[in-house]
């Protein structure tokens, strides 16, 4: 059988993984009839999500992983989980900061891909429980010097979680006595009736400070996160004005949530 040239493997496994989720299960034979591919160009890509925890190999095909609701994945590994779908995300976030703003990054890998894009934004103000996030401000300006318009970063310390967020009372103190014009917050899940969840405690608290302290919220999601929900909830859809998301979110899902909040999908044009 012939290769099917025109899917990237990245976007093949995308696919690969939104079967699995959807049907709770799928073949392997099924997938080579469904992608165009051969066996063995499936099986690698089996091998790739199995190796990333995002789904189980069986004998002849796969099952999605069945993750508590307190299983929280490190920085690393929630990296390398659709990282197209987040540079893209990124990039349309990126268009709704102004220059002099005063803006809050929460942690998360998505947030991280969405920092390196306002690096050269004039005169804003991040604030930030990430760890990561900071060091991208700072990286940039040990690169390039100190510059005129460099932003002002303010992290707001704690203790670090496994995804490099810093939460708990020092953070949630310095938090509250803040107020920024929009936060850009990454979920671990979200549905309508848990709203935004994560499945850390201390984390849910910190960001629930976090979503109180701003004017305006943006959640920064991909596709993967609608329908999941970690342990405790801090945030409702009605506290949200945005979510931006990729393509693979379903029809069904946007309309869902556009009952709540404005829906912006990375690399289509919006109605708004």
């Amino acid at each position: 059988m012939s290769e099917n040239q025109n899917l990237l493997a990245e976007q093949r496994r995308a696919l690969i993984l939104d079967e699995v989720r959807r049907r709770g299960g799928v073949r392997v034979n099924e997938l080579t009839r469904k992608l165009g591919v051969s066996d063995m160009t499936v099986r690698r890509d089996l091998d790739a999500l199995a190796r990333q925890g995002v789904l189980e190999k069986v004998h002849g095909g796969a099952v999605p992983v069945a993750e508590a609701s307190t299983h929280e994945p490190g920085f690393e590994a929630k990296s390398g989980l659709e990282p197209t779908a987040k540079e893209e995300i990124a990039r349309a976030a990126a268009e709704l900061v102004a220059p002099g703003a005063a803006i809050a990054l929460s942690g998360g890998t998505t947030t991280y891909a969405l920092a390196h894009r306002l690096v050269d934004v004039p005169d804003l103000t991040v604030v930030t429980n990430s760890v990561r996030v900071a060091d991208v401000f700072h990286a940039a300006q040990r690169t390039s010097g100190v510059r005129q318009g460099a932003a002002t970063v303010v992290l707001t310390g704690g203790v670090r979680t496994p995804s490099d967020s810093l939460v708990g009372p020092v953070a949630d103190q310095a938090i509250a006595a803040l107020h920024f014009d929009v936060l850009f917050l990454g979920v671990h899940g979200i549905s309508t009736e848990a709203g935004l969840s994560t499945p850390n405690l201390a984390e849910a608290e910190t960001n629930r400070r976090l979503v109180h302290s701003a004017r305006r919220v943006v959640v920064v999601a991909d596709h993967t996160k609608w329908g999941v929900v970690g342990l405790s909830s801090f945030a409702a859809l009605d506290q949200v004005d945005t979510l931006v998301t990729d393509a693979g979110l379903p029809a069904e899902a946007r309309a869902e949530i556009a009952e709540h909040l404005r829906v912006v999908v990375a690399g289509e044009p919006d109605d708004e």
